[in-house]
């Protein structure tokens, strides 16, 4: 980027700083580390590879490329990155999503001989290894200068800088739209005007921040190959380039760019594992070995993601039992619930082994979290009372949470260093997890209520029948074969199941807050500060005060009422756990 280009970023970011000062009122360390996307190591600066040439490679070679290419052998080698030793393979899926805001980069292959008016017909769409994305970018960063590489996520900005790339053209302006991506050349030609022009806009500020940081990313990518282990556990790793030429590792990376290079699939797969093995015998003694093996299973397992898909089966196969009647469907469901939690459990314990601490602190990590506990806490309750109902509550639980974790732009799915204020007492880690436990009953009672809102007004509206012979509700109460299940009893089942759940929440909610109020005496000097997170902690405690003690004055329709009050009393929790994060600055600004 040209210096009057990084000028203009210093009166945007001078713009943005007052208010950022007033939104400020954490004490400092509150906030995680910011993760830095491009290393500022000794040597980061020079390339890891050899120098790059100009590209001569078209996409259509690119592609056939990387079919060819074997770079297994790099897969879980260990590097350096922002202050957390992790595996090239971690380093890739980051450093991808950063540019792209995709887990893998996208080409476009356009059929030989096209003509500007038809070359949108019969495109190929390649996905790319993330790894291959990562090394290519280090060894042959000219190839991207005009590819769909920075990822645009703000609309209006998006078709500004559309607007300004293909001024006469709405045809090309409508394949990139859609394509939600833009080049490198595209930004640094145009994002400086579009900057001008929309500088006391929020979205266009924050979103042109966002794509700075990733066109510095891809200036950068080659500052990131800190490879090499140190001697002592306490010094830095180095940069590959500070290597001697002489060096089996050294050489043997210079070979494999020249070799990527130069097209040859064959000699990149052979240098990749001579790499490979070089690399970890330098200091062997610190290098990492068994964290590397699982950090690597964690990244191709994909735990979560299977998890609830496996999750969302068990809710479906469950229903489906409940409405024919048929066990072995309900086994079937049972099934998928035990996968999903297997799946779910090892997501969650893997990601706290390979953070070296209990991984709820940050938004991604409290939702596994908090699902699992209810996942957990629902199984039990299913296998005490022995009635499936709770088994398809918690699929509901782990489905719904789950996909959203995964699925959606929640922060924090890079595993990242600790938040310097959340390793200051053990005492905060029990305030913190008592409260996310807390959510996940919330959450779960909220899924009872709905089972019991659903049940009620279907009778009402005639679409349920009582069912003396049991059928679908037998199944749902767990009763046995031949017994009388009517739809009374399957609505006095479910708001015995949903106070059950909605105590749980009540008390330990309150439990967690005092926890968070002795902390905060002990940390900060006093108990309570009305900080919005503290204040809408307590109304959501209040919520399910008024739940348990109105039952008493409605006993006619106390189901009916909890079930409405849970449903309110869930979306409270919604507004603390997410909006008062992400809304509302104050001291809990690490939540």
């Amino acid at each position: 980027m040209n210096p009057s280009h990084r000028a203009l970023w210093l009166v945007i970011f001078a713009l943005c700083l007052p208010a950022a000062l007033r939104a400020q009122t954490a004490p400092e360390g509150n906030a995680h580390p910011a993760p830095s996307a491009v290393s500022a190591a000794q040597g980061a600066e020079q390339p890891p590879f050899g120098t790059p040439t100009r590209t001569t490679m078209s996409a259509r070679a690119k592609s056939e490329f990387a079919a060819k290419v074997d770079l297994s052998p790099l897969r879980d080698l260990a590097v350096l990155h922002s202050g957390r030793v992790k595996v090239l393979d971690t380093l890739a899926g980051e450093t991808v999503r950063g540019l792209t805001g995709r887990r893998t980069y996208q080409d476009f292959l356009k059929p030989e001989g096209a003509t500007p008016e038809d070359e949108a017909r019969g495109v190929k769409v390649v996905n790319y290894d993330p790894l291959f994305t990562l090394l290519d970018l280090a060894i042959d960063p000219g190839y991207y200068h005009d590819k769909a590489l920075l990822g645009v996520d703000f609309l209006p900005l998006r078709k500004e800088l559309l607007a300004a790339a293909f001024p006469g053209d709405e045809a090309a302006r409508e394949r990139w739209l859609k394509v939600g991506r833009i080049t490198p050349d595209m930004f640094d030609a145009h994002a400086g005007a579009v900057a001008r022009e929309h500088v006391s806009e929020e979205g266009f500020r924050s979103g042109l921040m966002r794509i700075d940081r990733a066109f510095s990313l891809y200036e950068g990518t080659g500052a990131n190959f800190l490879l090499v282990a140190p001697e002592t556990a306490d010094k830095p790793w180095t940069h590959l380039s500070l290597l001697p030429e002489g060096h089996p590792a050294r050489a043997a990376a210079l070979a494999l760019g020249a070799a990527w290079r130069a097209g040859d699939a064959d000699a990149v797969s052979a240098h990749a594992s001579t790499l490979a093995a070089e690399l970890p015998r330098i200091n062997a003694a610190v290098y990492p070995t068994t964290a590397r093996s699982l950090e690597g299973l964690y990244n191709r397992v994909r735990a979560f993601e299977w998890g609830f898909w496996a999750y969302g089966f068990g809710l479906v196969t469950l229903l489906l039992a409940f409405g024919t009647g048929r066990r072995w469907v309900a086994w079937v469901g049972a099934g998928f619930m035990a996968l999903a939690i297997a799946m779910h459990s090892f997501g969650f314990i893997s990601r706290c082994l390979i953070a070296e601490r209990f991984a709820i602190q940050n938004q991604f990590e409290s939702m596994t979290g908090l699902s699992l506990f209810a996942v957990l806490v629902a199984t039990v309750i299913m296998v005490a009372r022995r009635q499936w109902l709770f088994g398809a509550a918690a699929c509901a639980v782990g489905f719904l949470v789950l996909i959203t974790a995964t699925q959606t732009a929640i922060p924090g799915k890079n595993i990242e260093r600790e938040a310097a204020i959340l390793n200051t007492s053990v005492l905060l880690k029990y305030h913190v997890t008592t409260v996310l436990a807390s959510y996940g009953l919330i959450l779960l009672g909220f899924v009872a209520s709905l089972f019991f809102l659903g049940v009620h007004y279907a009778a009402r509206l005639g679409k349920a029948q009582p069912s003396p012979a049991g059928g679908g509700m037998e199944i749902a109460l767990g009763a046995a074969p031949g017994s009388i299940a009517t739809r009374d009893k399957l609505l006095h089942d479910l708001d015995s199941a949903q106070m059950i759940l909605l105590q749980l929440a009540f008390w330990t909610l309150g439990v967690g807050i005092l926890l968070g109020a002795w902390w905060a005496d002990h940390s900060w000097g006093r108990w309570w500060a009305f900080d919005p997170k503290e204040t809408w902690a307590l109304i959501t405690w209040i919520v399910y005060l008024i739940v348990i003690h109105v039952r008493i004055g409605l006993p006619a329709k106390k189901g009916l009422v909890t079930s409405w009050l849970s449903v309110v009393g869930f979306f409270i929790m919604l507004w603390t756990y997410f909006g008062v994060n992400l809304l509302l600055p104050g001291l809990h600004a690490y939540a």
